[in-house]
């Protein structure tokens, strides 16, 4: 039955990836996506598959309008990974990776929280494993993080279901007010897996410390499983529209003086979901049809910029700016698959990112939105300082560093042409992705003036970038760690701690030695005492004396035990 495939089908196959042969592993992978992806295709909006379960009735596989462009571009993303991964030869990267991206889309199309909750938690224990084949302390340490980060998602998830059951509302995956217990513990799951301001520290953390290819498999799935939740459940809840303006524009500070590459396309990742949450909060057709766009569109430009990173890496050793340039002649084509990917995120016209972040904006504008409007431009024009231009410049341009490198492998290659090859053909002819949207597309994009209006951001853009260069104040690439929002957690709680907890726990540990030290030398004067005074000599009065010691010897366990 086609209801029992899309996903579920890659996540069982996963169990033969680890006993294939190499060539058959590839052929069986590619396989189940396919499988997958055409049954996928045929499931038409509406609930297909229900069960019952201790009470509970189960909608294993719903289909919403928004479900089909997310299923579709999760399954081109999971193929173009397995043939970027051909060169390698690891078992347990491969059988994760296939079944973290089944996990993704079989939540797509869960019906239930307690459904989604399984898929939920199966994306976080099966990708983890992508960050932890990174094999190096910090890749274990970011995993750890990782993994404890989207767990706790997956648990606050689990407790806004039972909130909503107890309040009668059900278990069914429905439109939610944030301003219910239920419905605001929902939406922090979500927020934690998109990355929102101040729980996003873990998505910087853990995709550059992920293998070459497991960065690429992180990039596409997690935070667009939950944009697409934030769409189904909280469409139109206004406070979002704010978030969204915060996440577009705070990376982009932090992504330009970044000096890893792929953590700025990680700050850039968050900056683009930004767009995505605008759309969702402002809730209206054409704002959705953006966010729905946007992230179709994104999926494939990042996951190509994230590609050339990766062959970057995996030929040089090194994804540092100040350590990389002058690779375009040795890898030319890996060179010109990063421009593409560079001007898709940078909205250039006749790429993917014109068509659809153009759609989000203009709802923006539509909808009276000035500030947000202006704000979206800003962070526009910012995408292309640190992502249009610092990464293939300071990659493949810059300072020639002399590698006697080879161009990627073949198999990358072919990746990377593949999404390339997306990008241009979403560009020149977007009706062929605003076909498969929600809704009836009705945004004119090849609008003269915003055509025109959008050069004229992009070269003014790329004006600044060459002044700032020029006259050197554009921040020195240097081998350092950016915290972001992530100084909270690693500098302000820690000294907030140091200044305040810790002296109050000097101050109780000293007080209670204190007491300690009377409670003994008023004990040994009243043995004193006693005993000449003859009240604990002979048989008699031995009990009372071993009741006396015995008293005070709980009440000195009873202290330790409050230190």
């Amino acid at each position: 039955m086609p209801e029992l495939l899309p996903g579920l089908i890659m996540i069982l196959g996963a169990a033969l990836v680890p006993v294939l042969p190499h060539f058959l592993r590839q052929v069986w992978m590619l396989t189940l996506i396919a499988l997958s992806a055409y049954h996928c295709w045929l499931i038409e909006p509406g609930v297909h598959l229900t069960t019952s379960l201790m009470g509970f009735d189960l909608i294993l596989i719903r289909a919403e309008a928004i479900t089909r462009p997310f299923a579709l571009v999760f399954h081109i993303a999971a193929a173009i990974n397995v043939i970027y991964a051909m060169h390698e030869d690891e078992r347990m990267t491969a059988t994760t990776a296939l079944a973290y991206a089944g996990a993704a889309i079989a939540a797509l199309f869960a019906g239930d929280f307690i459904t989604l909750f399984v898929y939920w938690e199966l994306t976080a224990f099966t990708s983890v494993f992508l960050i932890l084949a990174g094999r190096n302390p910090r890749s274990f340490a970011a995993a750890m993080r990782y993994l404890v980060t989207q767990v706790t998602s997956g648990v606050i998830l689990l407790a806004g279901a039972v909130v909503l059951v107890g309040a009668g509302q059900g278990i069914a995956i429905t439109a939610l007010s944030a301003e219910t217990l239920g419905g605001g513990l929902v939406l922090l799951a979500f927020a934690i897996k998109a990355a929102f301001p101040f729980v996003n520290g873990w998505l910087q953390d853990a995709y550059p410390e992920a293998s070459v290819t497991g960065t690429v498999m992180l990039s596409a799935f997690t935070t667009k499983l939950a944009i697409y939740m934030l769409a189904l459940c909280f469409a139109g809840t206004h406070m979002l529209i704010w978030f969204g303006v915060v996440m577009t524009l705070f990376p982009v500070f932090f992504a330009v003086i970044e000096n890893d590459l792929r953590r700025v396309l990680a700050f850039s990742l968050n900056n683009q979901l930004g767009f995505m949450v605008v759309g969702i909060g402002i809730g209206t057709e054409l704002a959705l049809n953006g966010t729905v766009a946007h992230a179709f569109a994104h999926i494939i430009y990042k996951s190509l910029l994230f590609m050339s990173m990766g062959a970057v890496l995996y030929r040089t050793g090194t994804a540092k700016a100040s350590e990389l340039g002058g690779l375009w002649k040795r890898m030319p084509l890996t060179t010109l698959f990063c421009i593409i990917g560079a001007v898709s995120i940078s909205s250039f016209p006749l790429f993917s990112g014109f068509v659809t972040k153009s759609l989000t904006i203009g709802s923006a504008a539509y909808e009276g939105y000035f500030w947000v409007w202006m704000a979206l431009i800003f962070a526009s024009a910012g995408v292309l300082e640190h992502s249009g231009i610092k990464i293939p410049y300071f990659a493949f341009f810059g300072h020639d560093r002399n590698f006697k490198v080879r161009e990627a492998p073949l198999n990358m290659l072919i990746a990377m042409g593949i999404a390339a090859g997306l990008c241009v053909a979403i560009g020149i002819a977007p009706g062929l992705l605003y076909a498969i949207l929600p809704y009836e597309v009705t945004y004119k994009v090849w609008d003269a003036g915003h055509v025109l209006g959008e050069l004229q951001l992009l070269l003014f853009a790329v004006l600044a970038f060459v002044f700032l260069m020029v006259r050197g104040l554009y921040p020195p690439e240097i081998d350092s760690t950016v915290l972001n929002t992530d100084w909270l957690f690693r500098r302000a709680i820690p000294a907030l701690w140091r200044a305040i907890a810790m002296p109050v726990m000097r101050s109780w540990h000293g007080t209670i030695a204190i007491a300690s030290g009377q409670i003994m030398t008023l004990v040994n004067r009243a043995t004193h005492i006693s005993r000449n005074n003859y009240l604990i000599s002979g048989t008699a009065t031995t009990g009372a004396a071993a009741g006396l010691f015995l008293a005070v010897f709980v009440l000195l366990l009873a202290i330790r035990y409050l230190m």
